[in-house]
């Protein structure tokens, strides 16, 4: 090969890899570009259907605040079953708390996973409870979920006062919550999920409910509080 060809090649293979890397720039930017303009609109729309799905569960005149902002830090828990961290959303009406709501998950649904969201009132009773997300088999499992069913909303006013943790059960095991036939596993599921979350509640309420001015880089809601609290107890 002469001197000549090879010194073309060098240059050929070097404009090659100039016009390659110039294009994936320019990909990149434009990529950029594009997060940049729907980033706002998308965070926008998502924090809509969350306040919407907030007032489903928590009325708006039982506070007074912005939920979206009033937010604080959860670690993994056994009780919510959550296995990364989350987010608590504080209630305050006339600057005293009001409630709380919590992200739990049960993780023995009949199809996998069921993420609930659960509103708790100061004095422990449930505001309401919705479920973010479910794989429950249609037409059968599914009326947990209220777009299906009623269902869910028999955890309304329910409370560790007003029902004995061992009454939190489906009435086939001698519970208080009924369910329909043929489908004993899903709401079995969910009942157990929401009473940890209420359970939850009752040992981490004063440290959920002194956060109520920090924000969320400032606190953290733990398992080591749980152990702090149940000593307390």
């Amino acid at each position: 090969m002469s001197e000549s060809t090879s010194e073309s090649m060098v240059k050929h293979t070097s404009k090659t890899a100039i016009t390659m890397i110039a294009f994936a720039f320019i990909g990149t930017a434009l990529l950029a570009y594009v997060f940049g303009i729907t980033r706002a609109p998308i965070e926008a729309s998502e924090a809509e259907a969350r306040l919407a799905l907030f007032k489903q569960i928590l009325p708006e005149n039982a506070y007074d605040n912005d939920l979206l902002k009033q937010v604080i830090k959860i670690a993994p828990n056994e009780l919510l079953g959550n296995h990364q961290p989350t987010e608590a959303n504080i209630a305050t009406l006339n600057h005293k708390t009001a409630g709380v709501i919590l992200e739990a998950v049960a993780h023995d649904g009949y199809s996998g996973d069921i993420k609930l969201l659960i509103a708790i009132r100061a004095d422990g009773s449930i505001s309401g409870v919705r479920v973010l997300a479910h794989k429950e088999t249609p037409g059968l499992g599914d009326y947990i979920d209220v777009a299906h069913g009623k269902w869910i909303t028999l955890f309304n006013d329910e409370s560790l006062a007003k029902t004995a943790a061992k009454d939190w059960q489906v009435k086939k095991d001698g519970g208080k919550f009924d369910y329909m036939v043929g489908a004993t596993i899903t709401p079995r599921a969910v009942v157990k999920a929401v009473l940890k979350a209420v359970q939850y509640f009752d040992l981490n309420k004063d440290i959920l409910f002194a956060s109520a001015n920090k924000s969320a880089a400032e606190i953290i809601v733990n398992e080591k509080a749980d152990s702090t609290q149940k000593s307390k107890d």
